[in-house]
């Protein structure tokens, strides 16, 4: 186990974060004087970082075995929570693992064991059944994000996996829905429950309806896209489907998109993120899965394209907007002969001005073949596109490094040049690709 064990203090310097959030400092203490926990919180509200925290500062130097398992219910999560806790550079081994993987990829991380293990309940089951880990020595269990597992079926993986931890000592279950059943199997005796869930009063959220004069809603989308001009957002579909009807659309209208949903390969939901985050598209095009448990910006709008089934998941999809202390609009498209279900309020019409209209996303995003692996540092690549690329500092975007490649985000105006002229340079004595993702 490493020695580089850092303080919290140093822990914050390094995520450039100045100060926990009141969320935060209530919770953390509790965290730590209570064996079992209830979290509710928002998302965004930073509940990864209050249970990392304790979390860390639990971990024994001496133990060369998992000591924390960390149980989410979706790939995205868990690269999410691996980011942060690597990020967080508190010298213990992090490792995500995760259904859309290679098998093989696993067991070579996992052959140095990590302190901290996170993962699908799924993928988790399976190295625990194969005895690929021994679970004798991990005392604290998080469950991110809890009724979204269920939600997608998890039960009976992570029963199996509860029932093969013999000594854990702390339970902490974090969720951003109020009313919350808990399984007897979580092993949970009167938790102590921490409760941040926005009043409905207090919360800064606008929802409005746009009617549609066709069922389709195809025109009246454009025309509110048009009408929000280049703001994030995202436009939130049930079926991927029928993301697929809507992205034909949406690109012979010359509107640009990304696409995000369960039944992508791994790297390009991952991708796709990527160039959310760095401005490459402004419109995410998505089903439920992108309303929690994802590292996407703050946004000032979500669409529902299509209304969810229930009021939880409405919820959910409106949180990605207004979130901490932002202002945010939940727009429903509502074709005119339709009736809203019964969980939606009486909201007003929006007023929508079609003389808008979107222009193309400033960035494009340049794909680097090295990254974490290759001793590639952030400032590596950024010296790389100032020194020999010829960039100016407001010509550098977002710079997002991964294990095996890098994300960089230039103007479009000359992401061609750049890459062509950057293309089979050396970083960090390697030569590196670069192209036009």
């Amino acid at each position: 186990m490493s020695n580089n064990y850092k303080s919290t203090s140093e822990i914050l310097q390094k995520l450039d974060i100045s100060a926990l959030n009141k969320m935060q400092e209530a919770s953390i203490p509790q965290i730590k004087s209570n064996t079992n926990i209830v979290l509710l919180a928002p998302t965004g509200s930073g509940k990864t970082l209050t249970f990392l925290l304790p979390l860390i500062e639990s971990l024994n130097e001496e133990i060369e075995e998992v000591q924390a398992l960390i149980l989410v219910p979706t790939r995205e999560l868990a690269i999410q929570i691996e980011t942060v806790a690597r990020t967080m550079g508190s010298g213990f081994k992090v490792n995500a693992v995760y259904g859309g993987r290679s098998i093989q990829k696993d067991k070579v991380e996992l052959s140095h064991v990590p302190a901290i293990l996170i993962g699908t309940p799924g993928r988790i089951a399976d190295h625990f059944r194969q005895e690929r880990l021994n679970t004798a020595l991990i005392k604290t269990i998080v469950l991110d994000e809890f009724d979204k597992s269920l939600q997608v079926g998890f039960e009976v993986e992570m029963k199996e996996i509860i029932s093969l931890l013999p000594n854990v000592e702390k339970r902490i279950l974090t969720s951003a829905t109020q009313n919350l059943a808990i399984p007897k199997f979580v092993g949970m005796d009167t938790p102590k429950r921490l409760e941040f869930l926005k009043d409905a009063s207090e919360t800064k959220l606008t929802i409005k309806k746009v009617i549609s004069e066709t069922k389709d809603k195809l025109q009246a989308l454009k025309e509110l896209l048009n009408h929000l001009g280049n703001e994030q957002g995202i436009i939130f579909c049930n079926f991927k489907d029928t993301i697929q009807f809507v992205s034909d659309f949406l690109y012979e209208n010359d509107i640009d998109h990304g696409i995000f949903h369960g039944g992508m390969e791994q790297r390009d939901r991952e991708e796709a993120l990527i160039m959310f985050r760095n401005g490459t598209v402004d419109v995410l095009l998505a089903t439920d899965l992108a309303a929690r448990g994802i590292d996407i910006p703050e946004m000032n709008f979500i669409i529902h394209y299509q209304l969810p089934h229930s009021l939880e998941e409405f919820t959910h999809r409106n949180g990605r907007t207004a979130r901490v202390n932002a202002k945010g609009t939940a727009y429903v498209l509502h074709f005119k002969e339709e009736q809203l279900k019964d969980f939606i309020p009486n909201i007003p019409t929006a007023e929508i001005s079609v003389k808008n209209k979107r222009s193309k996303p400033h960035w494009e995003t340049l794909f680097i073949t090295g990254g974490r692996k290759d001793k590639i540092s952030k400032g590596d690549v950024a010296g790389l596109f100032f020194k020999e690329g010829g960039l100016k500092k407001d010509q550098l975007g977002v710079i997002e490094l991964k294990q095996k490649c890098t994300y960089v985000a230039v103007p479009a105006s000359i992401a061609d040049s750049v890459a062509e002229k950057l293309n089979n340079s050396r970083l960090k004595k390697r030569k590196v690709r670069i192209y036009v993702l």
